[in-house]
Formats: structure tokens, sequence, C-alpha cells
């Protein structure tokens, strides 16, 4: 039996988000299109080939830069987490992949390892998110020691906002100082801006800017929805609606009988569920979209299956499709109702939820 969730990919949304990204930056800024966990949910290949006019790429590790490889993908590609061990530093510099380095540990194992092919490093600079990267007092002397090793052929400089998608924080020009510190002299590119500095903050574009979750369509700007600032959604999950039942005034639904009809009225049952990674702790009165109506979530998420008050939608029949976030019910909105961001939404659906490319 085939699977009934699908998960389509929009190949032009994905182009317009990253025409997006290309209005809002300078003429020779470049762009690193983050695709790392599997392009955040939508497949690593699928959005790798869709954004193939980006600069670099930026994975989190060196599996997902061998699939590119793998696939005939050879745009620059840049491990965002850097290398474990001598043999991965030996296959970035034989693949021609870019690294970040971050940790004392990648700088011992650069320092004493001698490569035939030179590689670009990206210094990952502390400045304030207290997570990967070296001291920022350190970095005037971990670059000197850098250029000077043989098996580096460039130095990129770059770090990472703690609280971007928060514009007036005051954070985030201490951060920015930080960076802006660190081997001042060096005429070094720099990278800093993810999708919320890079609509928000254009001093911090530098010479390279990092989009992620704008180039799938979501706003990483709590205040400010994707569609006034033109990105649309790269993903539209949907599922059938296999049932439809008549309830009497009082009938509860669902585990934990925690929604009660308040009179007599039409459920229908939707084939999805949290093990296709639709959230099990959404509320009743989460929307979902059936034909082009929304109707409120009802009772508990189960494993395979949802319910849905469809009082105001009669015309409702089994064999529906019901969007349950993308083309026009934003994941964005989902993900307020399930109290996280929609990265943890896009980049947790299973393998029961069919990709296909539209």
């Amino acid at each position: 039996m085939s699977r009934l969730a699908t998960a389509t990919i929009h190949l032009q949304a994905l182009r317009n988000n990253l025409q997006q990204v290309r209005e809002r930056i300078s003429a020779g800024v470049k762009i690193v299109a983050v695709i790392k966990a599997d392009g955040y949910g939508h497949g690593l290949i699928t959005v790798a080939r869709a954004l193939h006019q980006s600069d670099l790429f930026a994975v989190g590790c060196i599996d997902e830069a061998l699939s590119l490889k793998q696939h005939g993908i050879n745009r620059p590609t840049l491990l965002l987490e850097g290398f474990e061990g001598e043999e991965e530093l030996y296959a970035i510099s034989q693949l021609g992949l870019q690294t970040v380095i971050h940790s004392r540990e990648q700088l011992a194992l650069l320092r004493s390892t001698e490569l035939k092919k030179p590689v670009t490093i990206w210094l990952k600079i502390e400045s304030g998110m207290n997570r990967l990267g070296l001291p920022a007092e350190r970095a005037e002397q971990v670059l000197s020691e850098l250029q000077r090793h043989k098996s580096v052929s460039e130095v990129v400089l770059i770090s990472h906002f703690a609280n971007a998608d928060d514009p007036d924080n005051g954070m985030n020009s201490e951060q920015q100082h930080i960076f802006e510190s660190c081997c001042r002299e060096s005429g070094l590119d720099r990278s800093m801006a993810n999708s919320a500095a890079l609509l928000s903050n254009s001093a911090s574009h530098y010479q390279f800017v990092r989009p992620g979750i704008m180039l799938y369509g979501s706003s990483p700007l709590p205040e400010q929805g994707a569609e006034p600032l033109g990105l649309q959604a790269a993903m539209t999950l949907r599922a059938p609606l296999i049932a439809i039942k008549a309830l009497k005034k009082g009938d509860s639904v669902g585990y934990g009988s925690t929604w009660s009809a308040p009179e007599d009225m039409s459920m229908g049952v939707i084939a999805i569920g949290y093990g296709h990674g639709y959230p099990r702790h959404l509320p009743s009165g989460t929307p979902v979209l059936i034909s082009g109506e929304r109707v409120p979530l009802i009772g508990r998420v189960s494993m395979d299956l949802v319910t849905v008050d469809l009082s105001s939608l009669p015309e409702a029949r089994v064999g529906d499709l019901a969007t349950l976030w993308g083309e026009g019910l934003p994941v964005d909105e989902i993900a307020a109702h399930a109290e996280t961001i929609s990265y943890e939404l896009l980049c947790r659906l299973t393998s029961r939820v069919e990709r296909q490319e539209g």
C-alpha cells in the first residue's frame, strides 16, 4: 500500500526565495545556501539542484557533502561542523571541500597534518553564542598560524548571532563588535548573517551571507510573516480525508477524551499523525485546510490520524486532500500553535511522508 501523506516540494518557490536573498544583498556579496539536515527536511539533493545558482552550499557534516558529490553536485561546499579525525580531514582535501575549524582539537589535527591539496578554512570565532568557536582573543594568533600552514589555501572568518531573530536585542551589536575586532587588519572575508540578520541587519552581510530557513519559505522574524517578505512556501504537507462521522452532542473524540462535541456535528478523520512527524501536542483549534477552507483540529493527534471539525464544511467528502501546512497555510502559523519554530516541523517529518517535486 502506498503512503498516503505527501510533502510536495515546490522547486519554483525555492528559486524565488533564493532570488529574494539576492535582492537584499549588495553586488559582490556571496550566498552560502544552508542545506543541512536533509535540506531542512525538503530533501538534500532536491534542494541543492533547485538552488544551484547559490555561490556555495553549507552542510552539517561530511556525509552530506559526500551525498552531494555522489549525485554529481559539485558546487563549492562548506562543512559547518568541520571534521572529526584525520580520515575526514584527508577526505575534505581530496574532495575539494571547505571546512569550519571551531575547536582546539581540530586546530591541533590540522597542525599535525600535511595535505596534498590545501583547503579553505573558515575560522569560527566565539562572539557570544557560546556554542562552537575559538575565543576571540586567540583569533590573531590562530590566524597567523593558519596563514603560514602549507595545507591552508585561504581563511575566512565566521561567527553566528544568538539573537538575530530579535533585531532590537543589544547583544547583536555586541557580538558584531567582537567579531569585527578580531583580525581587524587582516582584510579577510567574513560571514555572520543568517536569514534573520540578512533581513534585518545589512551591516552584518560582509562578504558572505548564510540564508537557511528563509530559503524554505519561512520567516525568521517572529513579528513578520513570510508573505510580506516575498517568501513562498517550499513544502506543502497533505494527507487525505479517509472518514467522515456524525457526532452527537457530548460525544468525546480521541485518546484521553479531551474534546467533546458541543452539539450534533460532522467530524473528519485525516490520515496523518505524529508517526509522520505531525506534532502530537498540537491543540484543538489548530487550523487545517480542506478545499480552501480552514477547519479546526479536535481531540488529540494520534500516531496515524487526526480529527477535524467539519461543521463549516458540509460539502467535504472522503478522499478530499487536507493541507496541514504549506500553500495557503503558513508553516510558521502551525509552529506557533505547537509552541515551537518552523525549523523543527520541517525537519521532523519521517520517511512515512512521501516527498514529491512539484
